[in-house]
């Protein structure tokens, strides 16, 4: 019984050891996205959705939410 236990503590030591060696020692190894910081929500101009800055489009200056909402163009153009 005493080898039994010897046995098991020692397999846990090993597992520990192990699992302290290979773990990554920050989170950008992991995998995980670094985030610089928030980023910018702007209005589409078309339909007035807020969208990140990164995922609109840009026609000059105006804003929009997809390639489909800028050649439809801003809906205040017309008023």
């Amino acid at each position: 019984m005493r080898n039994l236990l010897i046995f098991l503590l020692l397999l846990g030591a090993i597992w520990w050891v192990r699992r302290a060696l290979t773990r990554p020692r920050n989170g950008a190894s992991r995998g995980a996205k670094k985030v610089a910081g928030p980023e910018r929500m702007l209005a589409c101009a078309h339909c007035g959705v807020n969208v990140p800055e990164s995922e609109g489009v840009r026609d000059g200056e105006v804003f929009f939410c997809c390639e489909t909402h800028r050649s439809l163009g801003d809906a205040g153009k017309g008023d």
